[in-house]
């Protein structure tokens, strides 16, 4: 039985902008490590300091953590940063047989303007369209869209269709806008042409919310990135964002899913006083909506409310936080809880289904 990762990382590295065009050097991102910060690395991008590049955490670190909290979450070094043999290799040690790559830097807005946001994702997908044909068809990915310009997004999009993309990232917050503005709207319909999803990620692009979570050193992922892309979800199912596009597919990952019952509960309470209208009678199914699970959820729960054919799991491969799980798509099936029918739903047939694989 094949076995996908609905949900792991690259980091990106100063060879990523390799990729982009020389008549955009001015545009680069670079490395900088303020003073104070302990070692951590961040990237300068179009005038600021953006998200992480590096950290202090040594391999000594991980191995800790991993005792701590029961998890495998070291991969190494070359798989993380764009080695596609090493990355293959471990795969097969994972016992993986299709992983889905998502960005790490664009978790949070990468550039004020248009101009310079341009070049920086088309730097990132022409990097992801070059792993993709060292693959095989083994590495996946989801494409970053320059979203300050909507023509040039739609350029990105038809590239990485043609070049390995399943889907586009987005977050809950993009800028100053929520995912069921219009705006996004030719998106939306262009990527359901091209039987590709919209692959919704933990993470915020609106800085000012994303700082408010985390003033005075508070570790406001959870607000800032987590809590907004589960309103997303909530929002979609109030606006009736699915019926406008009735054959677009949603992935939402990096969330867990515990809270998968609670947001349906509330969406079915709410829609006849707002909407005068029902919530279909299988929601996630009825709209194409699929939610990455994790290993610890009460999964025999969700699918009470999920139905079985709209999990997916991801492990965050290349990552080392509190996410990371890479032999969780094995060890799910030995939590007991699961049919053997619904765990090959999870690890194969769901992603397969998302992903257009």
């Amino acid at each position: 039985m094949p076995v996908i990762d609905a949900d792991t990382h690259l980091i990106e590295t100063e060879q990523t902008w390799d990729f982009m065009d020389k008549a955009d050097s001015q545009y680069r991102p670079i490395i900088v490590a303020p003073k104070g910060e302990g070692g951590k690395q961040y990237w300068f991008i179009d005038g600021k300091i953006r998200g992480g590049a590096r950290t202090a955490v040594t391999a000594q670190d991980v191995h800790q953590m991993e005792q701590t909290v029961g998890r495998k979450m070291n991969a190494p070094d070359e798989a993380r940063e764009g080695g596609v043999q090493a990355r293959l290799k471990h795969m097969d040690q994972l016992g993986v047989d299709i992983q889905v790559l998502w960005p790490t830097v664009f978790l949070e807005r990468i550039a004020d303007r248009a101009e310079a946001e341009v070049p920086v994702c088309r730097g990132y997908n022409r990097w992801l369209g070059q792993i993709w044909k060292e693959a095989n068809g083994r590495l996946r990915w989801v494409a970053v869209l320059p979203l300050l310009s909507i023509p040039d997004a739609l350029d990105e999009l038809h590239w990485a269709h043609q070049n390995g993309a399943v889907g586009i990232f987005m977050r809950g917050i993009e800028g100053e806008r929520l995912m069921h503005d219009p705006y996004f709207f030719p998106i939306y319909e262009e990527v359901a042409r091209l039987n590709m999803a919209v692959g919704v990620h933990a993470g915020n692009a609106n800085p000012y919310v994303r700082d408010l979570f985390q003033q005075r050193n508070n570790p406001g992922t959870f607000w800032a990135y987590r809590m907004s892309a589960i309103g997303a979800f909530h929002s979609m199912i109030m606006t009736g964002l699915p019926d406008k596009f009735p054959t677009l597919r949603f992935g939402f990952v990096e969330l867990a899913a515990q809270w998968v019952p609670w947001a349906l509960k509330d969406a079915m309470r709410r829609l006849p006083q707002q909407r005068g209208r029902l919530i279909a009678e299988n929601p996630m199914k009825a709209y194409r909506m699929y939610v990455a699970c994790q290993r610890d959820d009460d999964v025999s729960y969700i699918v009470r409310y999920s139905g079985e054919d709209n999990l997916v799991m991801g492990t965050d491969y290349g990552h080392h936080d509190h996410a990371a799980d890479l032999d969780g798509l094995q060890k799910l099936k030995d939590t007991g809880d699961l049919s053997p029918a619904v765990y090959k739903k999870i690890v194969d047939d769901n992603p397969r289904a998302l992903y257009a694989l």
